[in-house]
């Protein structure tokens, strides 16, 4: 857990002043964000709301499940009961999928491209976003925290993480909670267990990851200021040696926990950097 203590009606009034700021540089008409019925989009799309600008939020189910679709529906409705300037659309996109599934080469074992299928479930998404996003002149409004996106790199690249903006991503998950909890944010998301909805078999975040996202931020601190530590000695923060026997200083579930954050951190680094560009 984080040990700052914010001010949530101040750091909320901040986020929506700074969305303000960027669509006005940015010469948009308006915000567009997907609505999953999970806490981060939940955020993100009520954070758009109150800028009074034109915010366009859509529910895009791949073989969801009914919770999922029946939350995204529900906050939906609150949106569009507490602001005037909500546009909303439901696109069930799982013939879309099915039929990109079968546009691919055959293959002998299917269970070799379920990755791929998670993977690609998010990135039909995203070219939904775009699309209607396009269309309408509208940011796309990304809806990662910072220990998903910039601690774990838990989402997909081109998929989930293909945004134009993120007003959540210095905000910690237990943050997302505390901030959504104060601009009364429905029950039902708050006390729904953490998913990306991209799995057949309804795997959780936490079923995924190994650990919770309290154990998640506790490594996620302690490894920055690790960090913080052998850069201004001038080491590399991926020194390979350096971060082993960090690890190593280390016990138990903690120990078990780090090795999953630095795993995960360091297998997604290529996620949170813009491509490689050779020299000629």
């Amino acid at each position: 857990m984080p040990n700052r203590k914010l001010n949530y009606k101040e750091v909320s009034e901040k986020l929506v002043s700074q969305l303000k700021e960027y669509l006005k540089a940015s010469g948009q008409k308006g915000f567009i964000v997907g609505v999953s019925g999970g806490i981060d989009s939940a955020l993100v799309s009520t954070l758009c709301a109150m800028t009074g600008e034109k915010v366009t939020v859509m529910d895009l189910p791949i073989h969801q499940k009914n919770d999922e679709v029946n939350r995204a529906n529900n906050h939906m409705n609150w949106l569009q009961e507490n602001f005037p300037n909500i546009e909303r659309y439901s696109i069930d996109l799982t013939e879309t999928f099915e039929t990109f599934k079968k546009a691919l080469p055959g293959i002998s074992d299917e269970t070799t491209r379920y990755m791929a299928y998670v993977n690609s479930r998010s990135r039909l998404r995203a070219v939904t976003l775009y699309a209607i996003g396009n269309e309408k002149n509208a940011i796309v409004a990304g809806t990662g925290n910072k220990v998903e996106d910039y601690g774990i790199g838990f989402f997909t690249k081109y998929g989930d993480g293909a945004v134009d903006i993120s007003p959540i991503g210095n905000l910690y998950k237990s943050e997302v909670y505390e901030m959504a909890r104060f601009l009364g944010i429905n029950d039902e998301i708050l006390k729904a267990r953490p998913t990306d909805g991209l799995h057949p078999n309804g795997a959780t975040d936490e079923d995924q990851i190994g650990c919770s996202y309290d154990e998640l931020e506790w490594a996620m601190n302690k490894h920055d200021e690790f960090m913080s530590i052998i850069t201004s000695n001038g080491i590399m923060w991926n020194d390979k040696k350096s971060n082993e026997n960090f690890l190593e200083s280390f016990s138990g579930r903690k120990k078990e926990v780090m090795k999953i954050y630095l795993s995960r951190h360091f297998a997604s680094a290529h996620k949170m950097v813009i491509p490689k560009v050779f020299e000629i």
